[in-house]
């Protein structure tokens, strides 16, 4: 029983916390942004389970849908699925089980929020699958993983579940925005995270957005990360006047300098530090948004 837990924990990558904190810090922040300040226990809670749940749920759903190609890559080998310790059928039946928990959680939230996580749900689904048939599926992921900032403003804002206007109008267009601009944080991370195994993915077919951008990919990155930045800073112009924001704001672009002097000779394990050093960037972005609200 031990040793099976330790496999669920494995599979679900829960000694590598970086995955789940780039997910965290953006939903905190449009949390604390749309409760203007600290949201309450319950949001928090329901929020951050549910970010951690669905992080895990969206592991298990990816290695069984890639499988057939992780084992052609060093880095992933020797997952669970992979290497044949966990079923596959087993492994859905744990993501299974952590979304519909993850479930529960929104059911305390209000009807809107329920709505919308259908929508995030099948994105996390099809995210997977994005790579056999799109040329930049990083682009996929971003919306994945930037879903917790429109949820986070209904969760704490409500609206009209049953509004006979198109269902985009039910989350303010201050989340959609930010929304945009964190799907360009997602490219930038995640290309850095591509460029990490781009010599296995050539090999075995896979498409990234590493490989598209080809000799390009560097700067690719720079200009995800400055898109990212400018538009949160522009989006919260107004509404974040406070030095302490702004603090954030810099160090979260001290970063990205950092980062730059990782990748620029795309090594493997300069990207991959770089990768995981990336929610450093969503941390301070967080905190200078919490300390001003």
């Amino acid at each position: 029983m031990l040793e099976k837990l330790r496999l669920y924990l494995d599979l679900i990558r829960w000694d590598r916390p970086a995955g789940w904190l780039l997910l965290l810090w953006p939903t905190l922040s449009a949390l604390w942004l749309a409760a203007g300040g600290f949201p309450g226990w319950h949001l928090l809670l329901v929020f951050t389970l549910g970010t951690v749940l669905m992080r895990s749920a969206g592991c298990c759903i990816n290695d069984v849908a890639d499988r057939a190609f992780d084992k052609h890559v060093k880095r992933t080998a020797n997952r669970p699925v992979t290497s044949g310790r966990v079923a596959p059928r087993e492994a859905l039946l744990v993501g299974a089980v952590l979304a519909f928990v993850a479930f529960a959680l929104v059911l305390t939230t209000n009807l809107v929020t329920v709505r919308w996580s259908f929508a995030a749900l099948a994105v996390t689904v099809a995210y997977p699958y994005a790579k056999r048939y799109v040329s930049m599926p990083q682009a996929v992921l971003g919306v994945a993983f930037s879903f917790g900032i429109p949820l986070a403003f209904t969760a704490v804002q409500g609206g009209s579940a049953w509004s006979p206007a198109a269902p985009w109008s039910t989350v303010p267009a201050v989340a959609w925005l930010l929304m945009l601009g964190n799907l360009a944080w997602v490219l930038a991370y995640d290309t850095e995270y591509a460029m990490v195994d781009r010599d296995d993915d050539l090999r075995i077919g896979i498409r990234t957005s590493a490989i598209t951008l080809g000799q390009w990919d560097f700067v690719a990155v720079l200009l995800f990360y400055g898109v990212h930045l400018v538009v949160w800073a522009t989006v919260l112009l107004q509404a974040l006047a406070s030095p302490w924001w702004w603090l954030g704001w810099t160090a979260a672009w001290a970063q990205v300098v950092w980062h730059a002097t990782l990748i620029r000779d795309r090594s493997r394990e300069g990207c991959f530090k770089a990768f995981r050093a990336n929610h450093w960037v969503g941390f301070a972005l967080f905190a200078g948004i919490a300390v001003s609200t």
